[in-house]
């Protein structure tokens, strides 16, 4: 059982920043893609940003030069930093570990390991 767990959420003003962690299984990050989606009340889950196993990458067009998402392999931990957050990034956060040799991008459906969620809330 792949247990991944968040930190880092809260509550911030607009404008303002947060850093997102996951920590997860070494194996994760031998060969699998690590995603972070998010969900708002009443929307269904969408992915924001993920980092493929060789360490690139992508974003959804609606964060993109606002989030960054690193691998500290050292740590087995997965960042997620966010900048200039607006009202609609507001939402519960998970971190996601698809399976090894699987490019899950930004496809909710593809993770098949999840965290608990980290809450975010920008007024």
């Amino acid at each position: 059982h792949v247990q991944l767990v968040e930190s880092g959420g809260g509550s911030v003003q607009a404008g303002g920043s947060l850093r997102l962690s996951c920590v997860a299984p070494s194996w994760t990050y031998s060969g699998a893609c690590v995603g972070w989606l998010r969900q708002a009340p009443g929307k269904e889950r969408e992915g924001v940003a993920a980092i493929d196993s060789d360490g690139i990458a992508s974003y959804a067009d609606s964060v993109k030069g606002r989030f960054t998402t690193s691998k500290d392999n050292a740590n087995n931990t997965v960042n997620l930093m966010m900048n200039s957050l607006k009202p609609e990034d507001a939402a519960m956060y998970y971190c996601a570990a698809g399976l090894p040799g699987v490019d899950c991008g930004l496809n909710p459906r593809c993770y098949n390991a999840w965290g608990q969620g980290t809450q975010v809330t920008v007024s």
